[in-house]
């Protein structure tokens, strides 16, 4: 008999972590608090590419608010499962963030250490205020203190794929979020 909770695919063991319908419910409880939160402003939501593009996607489906969306592209992993320790800024926004409230949008917070620059250069811009969502945090893997405002789910040290995380660029158009399990 098959197991409905783990998937192989290029010789990988897949076990999900959280099913697409987990996933749902709790960017809905995100998106009500960001609408309670943002009630009277406008803030433009950006999405660090690659991975954020699904769960943003579905957050701002969920927003009753006015915003505006744009996307910034980091790079620290590679093709690796292990970050370089050095982040890559590959495309800026395009929208003025000076004087406007601005809530960052990631798939994953791992280290730390993308997000810690992000909010850097960010803040740089002079934002009226800057928030951070992600879908995951690794708690126990934190490097910075980074104050984190909207949070999906707290994780393990595990590597996760699917719901537009990747490995190599693979498995981000699995709909629920799965462990990859090392051989």
């Amino acid at each position: 008999m098959k197991d409905k909770n783990m998937l192989n695919i290029d010789n990988n063991k897949l076990e999900i972590l959280f099913s697409s319908r987990q996933i749902q419910e709790r960017i809905k409880e995100i998106a009500s608090q960001i609408n309670e939160d943002y009630k009277e402003k406008k803030p433009i939501i950006l999405g660090v590419l690659n991975g954020a593009f699904i769960f943003m996607a579905d957050l701002v489906k969920e927003l009753s608010i006015g915003c505006e969306i744009d996307f910034i592209k980091l790079s620290s992993y590679g093709n690796s499962k292990i970050s370089s320790g050095k982040v890559e800024v590959r495309e800026l926004p395009n929208l003025k963030i000076d004087g406007r409230d601005i809530i960052i949008v990631e798939d994953i917070i791992d280290s730390g250490l993308s997000i810690n620059f992000l909010k850097k250069i960010i803040g740089e811009k002079k934002p009226l205020s800057l928030k951070v969502a992600s879908l995951l945090v690794k708690p126990k893997s934190l490097k910075y203190e980074i104050k984190i405002d909207y949070i999906g789910f707290e994780i393990s040290d595990e590597f996760v794929v699917g719901y537009g995380l990747d490995y190599a660029q693979k498995y981000r158009n699995l709909p629920a979020i799965y462990s990859m399990i090392n051989k």
